[in-house]
């Protein structure tokens, strides 16, 4: 499967094999820095799968003057690259987001992630940056999930359960959706997945690699502690920049801490409702307090009608 080229849209991508007991996962750190226990609290919830958890070098690592960074730029996509390319290892998990993604994304060596097999990549947040490089100079599917050290992934069994099925059991979890998900903007739509924090969307469009359009993709979007302006300016800026062209069906994840849900409701009405596709809301991904996994690069049907809304998958997230 080749990357995702300039001028195309959105396509199916190459899923990496579904993890086996006892299968090596290495956690590394893109972006922010990593409390300790937190992250030996998460370890310990995957040894209790059967996995066998490898932290990076620079996981724990503070930069020594951008105390947001969780270590310098180089060492943070070392243990990146590393990871990856390591034949030993079967996925890798991003520890937490924060910030410092789009700092470190061009310093990998973007042939030899290509040349290694393809492996189970996981995270959300500040990670959607990471996503976007491997749909885009990878081809390679990722994992819209939660991270190592994130409370949410510590506290909640259902977001628990959703990751560890998708790793290990991925047939099981082929439509995704709490029940709360309902139809914003009713319809049925067939596409590939796509997505993220729809600001970090924004923030990768004009760069040198930047995906083209949404073109022929389910979109999904999520974002946390952006007031329903910042939204809106976020959002215009996609519509005006024509990327939201022919995008197949939109749907919505957790909006913590962006102001009352019937603001930011309203808002997604106002400015998704016109591109004429079904859009699904309150699907289960992102910050709140249950994130489903999600594969990204995966065809999949969005169905949001008769008042309920999920995502049916058209194959697991992994291969057997």
């Amino acid at each position: 499967m080749t990357p995702v080229s300039p001028g195309s849209s959105v396509g199916p991508l190459v899923r990496a094999p579904r993890l086996r007991p006892g299968a090596k996962v290495a956690v590394v750190a893109p972006s922010g820095p990593v409390p300790a226990d937190r992250l030996e609290a998460g370890l310990d919830i995957l040894r209790g799968w059967g996995l066998d958890p490898v932290v990076a070098p620079h996981v724990l690592d503070l930069h020594a003057e951008l105390d947001y960074l969780a270590g310098s730029d180089e060492a943070r996509a070392r243990d990146l690259q590393d990871a990856w390319c390591d034949p030993t290892v079967s996925a890798v998990l991003c520890a937490r987001g924060g910030y410092g993604a789009q700092r470190m994304a061009d310093l990998l060596d973007w042939d030899a992630v290509r040349a290694a097999p393809p492996k189970a990549f996981v995270g959300y947040s500040d990670i959607t940056v990471l996503h976007e490089a491997f749909a885009v100079r990878a081809g390679v599917s990722t994992l819209h999930g939660p991270m190592v050290a994130a409370l949410t992934f510590l506290k909640d069994p259902a977001t628990q359960e959703s990751l560890r099925a998708t790793l290990l059991d991925p047939e099981t979890v082929r439509t995704i959706g709490l029940d709360t998900a309902g139809a914003l903007v009713p319809g049925r739509a067939h596409g590939v997945t796509l997505g993220g924090c729809v600001s970090l969307l924004a923030a990768d469009l004009g760069t040198p690699h930047a995906r083209p359009s949404a073109a022929g993709g389910l979109l999904l979007i999520e974002d946390i502690e952006e007031e329903p302006y910042r939204l809106d300016r976020i959002l215009t800026q996609l519509l005006r920049s024509g990327w939201l062209d022919g995008v197949a069906g939109v749907a919505l994840g957790s909006w913590a801490g962006c102001g009352p849900y019937e603001a930011v409701r309203t808002l997604m009405l106002d400015r998704l409702g016109a591109l004429g596709v079904p859009v699904a809301e309150e699907l289960g991904f992102g910050h709140g307090p249950t994130n489903l996994t999600v594969p990204l690069g995966v065809p999949a049907v969005l169905d949001a009608s008769d008042g309920t809304a999920t995502l049916t998958l058209d194959e697991p997230a992994l291969a057997n």
